[in-house]
């Protein structure tokens, strides 16, 4: 075929994938879950998946009236990521076979990064657990505050991940070089800025990372009482229709006196703590919150849309209240909110890696329409399809490179995000 890839193109493709598999770092430390193209294609590339139950228990033998319905709750997650890179050479660039090589490095480790992004901006945008340093990166002791956090909430100790901003992980780094009663840390910190395992949770620099603006100068308060959520599993339309309920949110009527809310910022309440999400005991902190999404209003009285979702179980609770508590109490009326993001800073995100999933796809590019094609699966299971095609007209070769994926935080209460040098 007039579009066939050479033996040497095709080794050169197993080289880019090589590269393409070595760059994918923040995506493997997230969970995975295969989907079929069909399904996915019949139902608008969403697919429900489970958050982690959580389970009661009860004092005594008797367990007469304490059998009830678990609630299942489910959050829906969407393949809504295309990425493509493209190049066009000519048939004097051809010539040399290393310009296709080079380009399609480039082209997969561009892809990569796309994934990687992807990764960091759900667990920057939507992670809800908010630690707040008055200073600059120094070391051990702000890793140290975000474990502390997760303990408390009763998020498993296991498989813990950190990335950091440059400048953030350097400064961390430089804390570590300067302990010289270490003897192998300090080393590698001093010569490569490396950190690693730093109390429980490994940590990676990132060339690139989110900001998040301050919120300075914004008064708000609540406005309402019994601004509470009720998690349940499905909901009945007055059609009588079934539905799926995504519990990660909701709505939350404020009262602003100056300044404005924006999509991102991150807060507490006052007098809403959190609880352990197992044993439900008080932690002693504040609840944190992000804002996730303007309803209505810009100024004044208005609606927000927050994560995580207000359980407090202390209104004649159901099951389902019982088993998802999160929080102390529901806010009352006029309950004051205080903003954490006080200056703008780089976002630096940690997680569970249960918290976060990658749900790789497939493409179904045809093989005989004139292109060529090739395509190969990294180990996380994502897909790389090549494609080529020649241009008699202009003599010219067109190529490209293509990934479909999505990204979604099915427990937004096991990631969380860490902001430096606030006021």
């Amino acid at each position: 075929m007039a579009n066939s890839f050479s033996k040497e193109e095709r080794v050169a493709f197993e080289d880019i994938l090589g590269g393409f598999n070595d760059a994918l770092v923040l995506s493997s430390l997230v969970n995975k879950y295969n989907t079929t193209g069909s399904q996915m294609e019949r139902s608008s590339d969403t697919i429900w998946r489970p958050m982690p139950y959580i389970a009661q228990s009860y004092d005594g033998s008797d367990a007469t009236s304490n059998f009830a319905d678990n609630t299942q709750l489910a959050v829906p997650a969407t393949i809504g990521y295309q990425k493509h890179s493209t190049a066009l050479l000519t048939a004097k660039e051809l010539r040399d076979l290393l310009q296709e090589q080079r380009l399609g490095q480039a082209a997969a480790q561009k892809l990569a990064s796309d994934i990687n992004v992807a990764v960091l901006g759900v667990a920057s945008n939507q992670g809800t657990i908010v630690v707040k340093r008055s200073t600059a990166a120094s070391g051990y002791a702000d890793v140290a505050e975000a474990d502390a956090v997760m303990n408390e909430q009763g998020i498993s100790m296991s498989d813990r991940n950190f990335a950091l901003s440059s400048r953030d992980y350097n400064g961390m780094a430089s804390d570590l070089a300067a302990r010289q009663t270490i003897n192998e840390m300090p080393t590698e910190a001093y010569r490569r800025s490396y950190v690693g395992e730093v109390a429980g949770f490994q940590t990676y620099k990132m060339d690139y990372a989110n900001r998040l603006t301050a919120a300075a100068g914004v008064t708000v308060t609540v406005n309402g009482a019994s601004q509470r959520h009720v998690p349940k599993a499905t909901s009945t339309a007055s059609t009588g229709e079934t539905a799926n309920v995504d519990n990660r949110t909701q709505s939350l009527t404020i009262g602003v006196t100056s300044g404005a809310v924006k999509v991102g910022d991150a807060f507490t309440i006052a007098g809403v703590n959190s609880v352990h999400h197992i044993t439900k005991q008080d932690t002693g902190q504040r609840k944190t919150f992000r804002v996730v999404g303007i309803v209505s209003g810009a100024g004044g009285a208005g609606v927000v849309k927050i994560s995580p979702a207000i359980v407090a179980a202390d209104s004649s609770p159901t099951d389902a209240e019982l088993q998802y508590k999160n929080v102390t109490a529901t806010p009352a009326n006029g309950a004051a909110i205080t903003f954490l993001n006080t200056a703008s800073a780089s976002i630096n995100c940690f997680w569970h890696r249960d918290a976060i999933e990658l749900l790789p796809a497939s493409l179904a590019v045809p093989s005989d329409a004139g292109a060529d094609i090739m395509r190969a699966t990294t180990d996380q299971g994502l897909e790389l399809v090549m494609q080529k095609q020649f241009d008699i007209n202009t003599q010219k070769t067109k190529y490209r490179w293509d990934t479909l994926f999505g990204v979604a935080l099915v427990q937004p209460e096991m990631a969380g995000v860490m902001l430096f040098s606030q006021t």
